[in-house]
This record gives structure tokens, C-alpha cells and sequence, in this order.
């Protein structure tokens, strides 16, 4: 079957693409912002990408289109698929109709954590050569890809709440039908389709009730967004995770500040100890988590815990992408305060006193709605320094949100890309940590502050 895909480098649709390609079907698809390590990857595995949303790119017409959650009417190429009367689905549902019948799916829910979290559950279950089928929403280090089909019963999906198309406004997760759920945390986000955090617990109950009462719910002890949730009903057993302080069935205890080492319970009992790559607070509840999921389907906890030992993280997750001149760059995908905060934190306690520069790009709905704009200056508090691109599109004052003035040389907001690197560039000096925060291409800052750091520091040598 020939399949296109409309906005096929989204982190969904671009491992959807994988899988239809292993699938034995004849894939391409466009997108209106092409940029790695999607790009790469859909590129590596012979996946044809057009540039924008042309009706033009239907002019050999496809069996079957799969349209993504960010399409909407009046857009061209959709239009086209209308006229045409092209066969359309969503992506959630070619992939619930196409590769999770018959599965055992462990879905991963959660407004932060998702990618890292289903990576973790995908990697345990690879190493104990169980081959799972998977597709996450980014980049595994550890994996080949970010989806694979897989031989085993078992497949891990990440479970977005957002919308599944512009002709199904539910949720993406139900679909998936799973019989393993993570529940990871709960907070208001997607602003563009949700007009409160209850319409997103709402959802979330809705997923609760497609979960069989054999099969299992993962939920932190604390979160009180959860709770409520599945006070809703919940037909299903909850094992609840939390740290040593709090009951709950999945316990740990830090064992170093940063999260690089800590020891998982399970009754009450010591199991096993984990020390790995990653560092903070947060990513040691993704690990809990993931664990309790492994176990669900038959893995021993010292051997999952041993998998994350191994456990590289994901692309665009806290991934140091150079070192130069002593000067550490790393790239994020946060972009809700939570997550920057958490990150940031993460980091502090990995890097201690030495200076951490944060450049955030407030790009999702969320936040061109303004919703978290009280929260956003506090975000950034384990950050000696601040830079900020106001969007043309923001809709609302960053400076004056941030409380960014001349004489707060700790936050600064920017008009553009260079004007961000011209800064930095002025500020930095050996030793400092500088973390891009974006859940998109921030205008390829990336490689441009690492060729201006280049060039300043050969500039120093032979000045």
C-alpha cells in the first residue's frame, strides 16, 4: 500500500512512518519544518520528505492518507486529500488498527516524562531479548530507532493526551487500548484544545476506562491530578511509586543528590540499586515507573534495573551535544515551566556551583496562550542566567512577565536567534553549562552558537 503522511516529521507521525515502512508499505509524506533528528532518521531509512503542505504532492495519488494531529481545514494538501476523496485516517488509529491488535500495549501517559519514560520501558525489554515493538516520540540513544515492530506479545507506545485529528478531537491514548499503563504526573497543558485541567483529566479517566481489571495502572503516590482522575473510576489494580518517605508498593532511595544513584524497593524490601547516566529527581521517578511496568510482563526487577544501568537517554532529552573551550551545550526538549525547572534542577545538582546559562524559546500553545507566564520566571531559578526569545507570534509581553529589565543582567529577553548568540557570547566563559530549551528547531541555534563558540575561542588563541 502507498501511504503519505501529513506532518510527518512530528515525533508521533515520524515513528508511525517507520513502522508503516517496516510494514512493507511504500511511505512519504511532508511537512512544513524539516529538521533532525526526525529528518535524519525517516531519511536514513529511505522515507521520502516534501517540503510544505502542496496539494501538488497528491499528484500521484496514495492508497491511504495519514493525517497528523497539527492539520487542519484550509490547509492545501488537506483540502486536496478532501476533494480528491483520497482515503484519510488518523494516526493513532492506523496505528491501533494496524499494529496493536492482539498486542500487550504498555502505554506511557503523563504531561512530562513520556519519551524518556517509554524509552527506558522499550530499552529494559530489548536487553532481555524480548524484542517489544515500540514507538516513542523522539530519539532512544540506546535503540536503532524511535519505532520497531517488534516479534514479542508486548509493545510500549508513548500515550499522548493531545487530539488524534482534526476530525477526532479524543485524546491520542484512547486508542491504544493498553493493558499496562504509566501514568506518569498530571498538570494543565495543550491550552489549544483544553480549556482546563479538568477537561484533561477527563481524558485521562476516559483512558482509565479501556484498561482491562487483569491488566495494571503505574501512578506516583503524590499526584494529586491523578488521583482525582481515577476517582472518577478505575476498574483496574494501581501499584503506586514514591520515594522511601512516602507508602506506596514502588519505593526508591537517592543515594547521590543528582539521581545517578539511588536503591528501588518493592514491598518495603531492598531489591536492587541502579546507577546510570541520567540525572535528576524526575528521571528517577520515570525510571521507578518503567521498572514496575517491566515487572508487569514478567521481568525481574534486578535484571530492569540492571537495564537502566545501560540506559543512555534520549536525543533532545539534557544530550550534551558539545564542549567547547570548557564550555558544556546541551540540548532540551522542555518547554512547559515544570519541565524547565525540573531540568535546570536536574542539572544543578549534577554540575554544582559551576554557572548554568538556560536560552528558552516559548514556543508550544501552551505558551503563546500566556497560561503559564506567572510561572515562568521562577522556572529558571537553578540558572545563574537566563535568555529568552520573544516569538513575533507570542501575543503577550515576555519582559514583563519574566520581570526582565536593564538592570536584571540574570534575565534576558531577546528579538532574535543572533541576538541570543551575540550574548551568550558575551557572557560565557570556561567552565559554564549552557542548556537550549525548545520543543522545536529554535531557528538551528543550535549549531550557530556552537560555530560562534568555535570561532570566539580560536579568535582567543591566536589573538
Amino acid at each position: 500500500m502507498r501511504l503519505f503522511i501529513l506532518g510527518i516529521c512530528g515525533t508521533f507521525m515520524g515513528s508511525l512512518a517507520l513502522l508503516a515502512k517496516e510494514l512493507g508499505h511504500e511511505v512519504s509524506g511532508c511537512d512544513s519544518n524539516v529538521y533532525p533528528p526526525m529528518s535524519d532518521q525517516l531519511r536514513a531509512n529511505g522515507i521520502e520528505l516534501m517540503e510544505g503542505y502542496l496539494a501538488a504532492h497528491l499528484q500521484t495519488k496514495p492508497d491511504l492518507v495519514v493525517i497528523g494531529n497539527a492539520m487542519s481545514r484550509g490547509n492545501p494538501v488537506v483540502e486536496a486529500v478532501l476533494n480528491q476523496n483520497i482515503s484519510y485516517t488518523s494516526g493513532p488509529q492506523w496505528l491501533a488498527e494496524h499494529v496493536l491488535v492482539n498486542r500487550h500495549v504498555i502505554a506511557v501517559a503523563g504531561t512530562h516524562g513520556k519519551t524518556t519514560t517509554s524509552s527506558m520501558v522499550a530499552w529494559i525489554l530489548t536487553q532481555q531479548h524480548d524484542d517489544p515493538g515500540y514507538l516513542i516520540g523522539g530519539v532512544p540513544k540506546n535503540l536503532p530507532a524511535s519505532a520497531h515492530l517488534g516479534s514479542s506479545p508486548v509493545f510500549v507506545v508513548e500515550a499522548d493526551e493531545y487530539d488524534s485529528a482534526f476530525f477526532d478531537k479524543r485524546s491520542k491514548f484512547i486508542h491504544y487500548h493498553p493493558r499496562t499503563a504509566i501514568l506518569n504526573n498530571l498538570e494543565f497543558d495543550h491550552a489549544d484544545i483544553f480549556p482546563d485541567l479538568a477537561a484533561i483529566q477527563t481524558q485521562f479517566h476516559y483512558l482509565v476506562r479501556t484498561i482491562p481489571a487483569e491488566g495494571r495502572i503505574i501512578a506516583p503516590a503524590t499526584d494529586l491530578n491523578i488521583a482525582e482522575s481515577l476517582k472518577k473510576g478505575c476498574w483496574t489494580p494501581v501499584e503506586n511509586t514514591a520515594d522511601r518517605h512516602t507508602p506506596a508498593l514502588w519505593q526508591f532511595a537517592l543515594l547521590s543528590d543528582d539521581g545517578s544513584c539511588f536503591d528501588v524497593f518493592y514491598h518495603g524490601q531492598k531489591i536492587a540499586r541502579v546507577t546510570w547516566q541520567q540525572s535528576g529527581l524526575h528521571n528517577v521517578h520515570n525510571g521507578l515507573a518503567a521498572i514496575a511496568a517491566a515487572h508487569h510482563v514478567g521481568i525481574d526487577i534486578e535484571q530492569a534495573c540492571a537495564a537502566l544501568c545501560e540506559f543512555a537517554g534520549v536525543k533532545r532529552r539534557l544530550e550534551q551535544l558539545a564542549t567547547v573551550g570548557h564550555i558544556s551545550l546541551y540540548d532540551d526538549f522542555a518547554h512547559h515551566p515544570t519541565a524547565i525547572a525540573t531540568t535546570l534542577e536536574g542539572l544543578r545538582h549534577k554540575v554544582g556551583a559551576q554557572r548554568i546559562l538556560a536560552i528558552i524559546e516559548p514556543r508550544s500553545n501552551t505558551m503563546k496562550t500566556g497560561y503559564h507566564k506567572d510561572l515562568l520566571a521562577n522556572s529558571t531559578a537553578h540558572a545563574n542566567v537566563s535568555f529568552w526569545l520573544q516569538p513575533t507570534d507570542l501575543g503577550w509581553n515576555l519582559a514583563e512577565a519574566l520581570g526582565a529589565t536593564d538592570d536584571n543582567t540574570a534575565t534576558r529577553v531577546c528579538a532574535s536567534v543572533d541576538e541570543i548568540i551575540n550574548r551568550v557570547l558575551e557572557t560565557a566563559q570556561a567552565g559554564d553549562h549552557i542548556v537550549i530549551m525548545s520543543n522545536g528547531g529554535f531557528g538551528g541555534i543550535h549549531q550557530k552558537l556552537i560555530q560562534a563558540l568555535q570561532q570566539q575561542q580560536s579568535s582567543t588563541q591566536y589573538a
